[in-house]
């Protein structure tokens, strides 16, 4: 009896889970018992046919050619071939002597007319299937079109069926916030994030662990802001489903990941540890204990010896600067009034932003028809309307983020609550465990530096200005202007958040802050 293969397909792994597969080995084994053939191997095939390089096709054909079998059995013509490359290779083996059969239909391919009906066969199942390909494109397209994500929703997204938008997934979806707000903050890498992920439990929609480049890709991927993004064709579509992050804090991520931050290893517990520099030689100072209770920071540079400070010198040098920023009870009472009057007066201008904003929207969303039309008209061409088209989104989702955040909490007000915060610590400094001065520190204080033997250290914005506001209590440059220490601050606050929105709001006020410059203190 001769040795024949058995070889059976279907385009999907979910078509190979139903009857087809059975059917197709039933008909191959009546058609093989009838002719006294012997079926000693089958190949399965689970991938469409319009895809070239098979592998369980292309492992039948090596075994043909090595002479493991004598022929192959195959279904259907459109079962072994459905683009001309495979039906080219049957037809070399056919030609080189090797039997192949097809359970359904009753050809002699070693007749010429034989052989001429099953080519027209397999070139209507080639344009078969060139025609299936491109409605399919047409129906995917469609649904992009439509702003409907057409493949299985990533990581923070559920599935909600055909036709309908992803939704968030109530689970993953703060994780998947938290990724990104944790990893714009640039002292964190790829690895050290996927474990801090692991560990709170977000996995893949599958169950499984969230790999590295599954990391990677879900940090890179627009689909979090509201825009679809197809790699492989650069194109880019507004989608219908609900952002999960801002456009802002999308770009954050990718000049982190351009920037190649690296986390930043915290090996001494000490209060000041890796926060001073030497302004000699730049290194940071390290950490001692002498005598078993007291600490020094010494700089271990080779030309550097004998550069050291007491962690009480530092401590009293910093007490005195920033104790300067705490306010009274009563400046803050004061502080706290002025905040709530502002915000009273901002909800009247909130309407006024509002309007420009939808005005905005509306010009970008004329230039986007704008846009297509002249793709439609030839006017110019595909990759010049995809790089375009990207923008635009862009500028529109940019918009439309800050549209949202008109009912969110103002800049200056988050500022105020920080520094609200930051007051109650600096009113208990003297109580505060290492780590909490140590934030606290790190929150007020930038450029800390050693020079000599002396500590150099700058406060950020907003609390430089606020030190300088110490002893103002009442008094202003016309009668009967009162200005308290209340009202400087409260001014400081929102000066900058002002200066920053002058160029979108009217009625924005010019930043009047000086550049900072250092304070010293011995």
């Amino acid at each position: 009896m001769k040795s024949y293969f058995g070889y059976i397909r279907v385009s999907t792994p979910r078509q190979g889970r139903g009857v087809s597969l059975d059917e197709q080995r039933a008909a191959i084994l009546l058609f093989a018992a009838k002719r006294g053939l012997k079926i000693a191997e089958w190949f399965v095939e689970t991938e469409t046919a319009a895809r070239q390089g098979r592998m369980e096709f292309t492992k039948m054909i090596r075994g043909l050619e090595s002479g493991k079998a004598t022929g192959v059995v195959i279904h259907k013509i459109d079962r072994g071939a459905r683009n001309m490359k495979d039906w080219a290779n049957l037809g070399e083996l056919i030609d080189a002597g090797i039997d192949v059969q097809f359970a359904h239909e009753s050809l002699d391919l070693r007749s010429r007319g034989g052989r001429l009906a099953a080519d027209i066969q397999a070139v209507v199942a080639a344009d078969y299937i060139r025609n299936l390909r491109d409605e399919v494109l047409k129906g995917f397209y469609g649904r992009l079109k439509q702003g409907i994500y057409p493949l299985p929703a990533p990581v923070g997204y559920l599935d909600r069926g055909a036709g309908i938008p992803k939704e968030i997934d109530p689970i993953a979806a703060p994780l998947v916030r938290y990724a990104f707000e944790r990893y714009a903050s640039g002292d964190i890498g790829l690895d050290a994030l996927r474990q801090d992920l692991s560990k709170r439990g977000l996995k893949t929609n599958r169950g499984a662990p969230l790999s590295i480049n599954g990391l990677a890709g879900m940090l890179h991927n627009p689909f979090y802001t509201g825009i679809i993004r197809i790699e492989k064709r650069c194109e880019s579509f507004q989608g219908a489903h609900t952002p999960l992050i801002t456009a802002a804090l999308f770009g954050r991520v990718q000049e982190a990941m351009a920037g190649k931050h690296r986390p930043k290893a915290k090996s001494h517990a000490f209060r000041y540890r890796t926060m001073i520099s030497h302004a000699g030689c730049t290194r940071r100072l390290t950490g001692e204990i002498h005598k078993g209770r007291f600490v020094y920071y010494r700089c271990h540079g080779p030309s550097c010896r004998g550069i050291a400070v007491p962690e009480r010198v530092i401590d009293k040098a910093i007490t005195e600067k920033v104790l300067r920023v705490a306010c009274t009870p009563e400046d803050l009472r004061d502080l706290r009034d002025l905040v709530e009057g502002e915000r009273t007066k901002g909800a009247a201008n909130a309407a006024n932003d509002e309007t420009s904003l939808h005005v905005q929207i509306g010009k970008c969303n004329e230039r986007l028809e704008h846009l297509t039309d002249a793709l439609l008209d030839g006017a110019i061409t595909k990759e010049i309307f995809d790089h375009r088209n990207a923008r635009l989104l862009g500028e529109r989702r940019d918009l439309q983020d800050r549209l949202a955040a008109l009912g969110g909490e103002a800049e200056w007000l988050k500022q105020y609550r920080e520094f609200e915060l930051n007051n109650n610590q600096l009113l208990r400094y003297e109580t505060l465990i290492d780590d909490e001065k140590r934030d606290l520190v790190s929150s007020l204080c930038s450029n800390f530096a050693l020079e000599g033997r002396k500590t150099v250290f700058t406060l950020r914005f907003p609390y430089k200005e606020i030190a300088e506001t110490q002893g103002y209590h009442s008094g202003g440059p016309r009668s009967g202007d009162v200005r308290t220490r209340a009202q400087h601050i409260f001014e400081i606050l929102i000066s900058k958040d002002y200066a920053s929105s002058a160029d979108t709001s009217p009625k924005s006020l010019k930043s009047t802050r000086q550049p900072e410059d250092e304070s010293r203190a011995t």
